[in-house]
This record gives structure tokens, C-alpha cells and sequence, in this order.
């Protein structure tokens, strides 16, 4: 005689009640916990903002743009360092009131930062039946309370703005076919030259018509700029692209790259160039082909992601503001959890991994690297490991998740 179903049971007034109390205490929770950890960035007070207008007026004065410095008591001098593209574009800023342009850098970072979220989070509750406005608050309130996030804001930094025109590119235009696709990609890369490495990632993954407009993209604001101000892109191009020393020194703990881990190891000599090329080469060369993979499989989020992570790490210079990227990692990781069957031994350990990854990687990344323990410039002890795990954190799980990131099914 088969068995008779067994209905699950009713859903009463008050089990709606008591869920939506315990996320609305969640929610209010991770909105009390952010003030706290935003406290300590006081001090940066838009430090990296004001750099910039001050290099405007600097510029507008008649001066070399690159002839700008200021005194500083950790890096020694601080200068202008990004492209002139970018000098451009913030230009026009420096003709309002500091107070109003803090603002409108502000509130930009934080919309930018609610609209990336949706777009990387959406997909995951749609393909998991996951409750939409708590899910979306949450990952929002998250996403606020990253260290990244809290030094981009803190500082006046324009990250925000470059990670918008990357993932729309790459996660809509790109696999879309649209006409514009790699658009943004050049936009950013002309205004900061770190995101040049998704050029790469289209190109090895047989992207070319979007390769090619991302490097024509990039040209051509390249060449505005340098008819704009020759004499200033002519210097840039040629001298201040390669001194690395103009953005600080390299062995400072918030230099989370393979090469700030090496300055690190061998300050207060800088360290030879050789074993940092073969790892540049080596680090490129996997990560790439692991993106290029999750391309292949259909996952355009790890393929992106995997290629944030390579640059953070093969860059002379990535400062913890810049590493964006471990957000979508966390993403991913979650959601190929989400979509692990956890019947088999097999898929409950890998269920498990995948969760703790995406638990460790949340803790590291809020809990920061600089923001409550400022390590300065010493060398790191190597006889200390739990220091030197601490110093290079960011650079650590990097390596973990280029090696380890999983490539998830197609969306159906």
C-alpha cells in the first residue's frame, strides 16, 4: 500500500510575525555595527579626495600637473598618480565648494555600491527562492561594512565609479553581445590603470570584438587627454607610469600585493625584481586560465572575479581600497553552496567548504587588514606567523580563492 503524502505544515500569523521580527533585527543589528566600524575611518577625513582637488587647483594654477606634492609623515611625499584622463574628469570638481564635492562623492559610492550589490545578488535570490528585500538589505549592509568599502568612502576614493563600468560591462553588455560591450572597461582602465587587466580577460576569452573596443576605448580618452594636456600626458606616459615610489612606499601593510608582501619581507631593501616577474608571470598565467574556464562554463561572475583577484595581486601597488573584488567572491561562494546537494557525503563536505570559504572570507574582509590595526611600514616578522598571516591577509586569500574559487552552472 504506498505511502500517504504527508502535507507540510500551515504557516500561522505568528510564524509570519516572529520571521519578520528576527530580520528586522537582523537588519537593525548590522545598521547598529556599521557606525563602529565606520568610526575609526574619521581619521582618513577624505584625505585622498582632497589630495586631488588640491592637485586640480595645483593644475589650474598653471603648474605641471605631476610637479604636485604633499608632505606626509608615513609615506614622506604624496603626489598626483593617476592618469590625465582622470585629471579631467575630476577637474571640473574642483570649481565647487570641498564640502559639496565630498558629498557628491559620497552619496555616488554609496549608490554605486546598492546598485553593484543588486546586480551581483538578484540572480542568486531569484535561483534560490530567497526572501528579495531582506536578502538585497542585508547584502547591502554587508557590503557597507567591508573595509574596502569603509576606506573608499573614508578616503574620497573613486572606486566605486570604476567597478560600476566593469561589471556592466562584463556582466550585462558583454554577454549580451551588446554593440557598446567593453565600453566601460576602457573608460576605466583610461581613468585608473588597474582595471587594464580585464582587456586581458576578454582576450582570453576569445572576446575580441569587445577587446578591441575596450582598447579603443581607452585610446582614444588616452589621446583626448593628451590633446587636453600634452605636456602633462607626455611626462606621465613616460616617467611617472613607471616611478612607483610617487604612491607610497611599497613595504607599507595597506600595499596588499605580491609585491608589497615581498617589500615586506626584505625592507628596508626593496626586493629584487626577478621573483616577483616569475610569480607576476606564474600568478597571471593560472588565474587567467581558471577565469577563462569559468567563462567557458557560463559563470561570467567567477570569470570576472578571478580576474580582479590576479590584478590585486600582480599590480606593484594595490591599496586595501581597491580590492573590491573578494565581495563577488563571497557571492559565488554562497551561491555554489546554495546549489550543493548536501544527500552525499560528498556534497555535504563540499557544502560545508564552501560555507566556511565564504564565512572566513566575510570575517577577513570586514574585519580589514589596516583599519584597526595600522602595522605601518616595519618588516614583517617571519619568525612571527601569525603577524605575518595578519600583515598579508588580503594577499593570502587572494591565493586561496584563485586556487580554490568554484565556476557554478548556468542559470536555467
Amino acid at each position: 500500500m504506498p505511502a500517504e503524502s504527508v502535507a507540510p505544515p500551515a504557516v500561522t500569523e505568528d510564524d509570519r510575525a516572529g520571521r519578520t521580527a528576527r530580520r528586522v533585527a537582523t537588519v537593525l543589528a548590522l545598521a547598529a555595527v556599521l557606525p563602529m566600524l565606520y568610526y575609526p575611518g574619521r581619521v582618513h577625513d577624505f584625505f585622498d579626495l582632497k589630495i586631488y582637488m588640491r592637485a586640480m587647483d595645483w593644475w589650474a594654477a598653471g603648474h605641471p600637473l605631476y610637479d604636485y606634492v604633499q608632505p606626509d609623515r608615513v609615506q614622506g611625499a604624496l603626489y598626483f598618480t593617476y592618469p590625465p584622463f582622470a585629471a579631467l574628469l575630476l577637474r571640473p570638481f574642483a570649481l565647487l565648494p570641498l564640502g559639496v564635492t565630498v558629498a557628491i562623492f559620497t552619496a555616488s559610492t554609496v549608490l554605486g555600491v546598492v546598485v553593484t550589490t543588486r546586480w551581483l545578488v538578484t540572480p542568486v535570490i531569484a535561483r534560490h527562492g530567497l526572501p528579495r528585500v531582506f536578502a538585497l538589505t542585508v547584502a547591502v549592509l554587508l557590503v557597507f561594512a567591508v573595509e574596502s568599502t569603509r576606506e573608499t568612502i573614508t578616503f574620497g576614493q573613486i572606486n566605486m565609479l570604476l567597478v560600476v563600468l566593469i561589471l556592466a560591462d562584463l556582466l550585462f553588455a558583454v554577454p549580451g553581445g551588446r554593440r557598446w560591450a567593453g565600453v566601460g572597461v576602457g573608460l576605466a582602465t583610461a581613468l585608473k590603470l588597474f582595471p587594464g587587466i580585464f582587456i586581458l580577460y576578454l582576450l582570453v576569452t576569445r572576446r575580441w570584438r569587445a577587446a578591441l573596443v575596450a582598447s579603443a576605448t581607452a585610446t582614444v580618452a588616452t589621446l583626448l587627454a593628451a590633446a587636453v594636456a600634452p605636456r602633462d600626458s607626455w611626462r606621465f606616459w613616460t616617467h611617472e607610469l613607471w616611478a612607483t615610489d610617487r604612491v607610497g612606499r611599497t613595504d607599507y601593510t595597506g600595499n596588499q600585493s605580491l609585491f608589497g608582501l615581498l617589500s615586506r619581507l626584505t625592507a628596508p631593501e626593496k626586493p629584487s625584481q626577478l621573483p616577483w616577474l616569475v610569480l607576476v608571470l606564474a600568478v597571471t598565467a593560472y588565474g587567467l586560465w581558471r577565469a577563462a574556464r569559468a567563462a567557458r562554463a557560463g559563470d561570467a561572475l567567477a570569470g570576472l572575479t578571478l580576474t580582479g583577484l590576479v590584478g590585486g595581486l600582480v599590480s606593484p601597488i594595490t591599496w586595501t581600497h581597491h580590492l573590491y573584488w573578494f565581495i563577488p567572491a563571497v557571492v559565488v561562494l554562497v551561491d555554489a553552496a546554495l546549489d550543493t546537494d548536501p544527500g552525499t557525503a560528498a556534497g555535504s563536505r563540499r557544502r560545508r567548504w564552501l560555507f566556511t570559504l565564504a564565512a572566513g572570507t566575510g570575517f577577513v574582509i570586514i574585519y580589514g587588514v589596516v583599519t584597526f590595526q595600522d602595522w605601518g611600514v616595519a618588516p614583517a616578522r617571519t619568525d612571527n606567523p601569525g603577524e605575518f598571516v595578519a600583515r598579508n591577509a588580503y594577499v593570502l586569500l587572494s591565493v586561496l580563492l584563485l586556487a580554490s574559487l568554484p565556476h557554478r552552472r548556468p542559470a536555467p
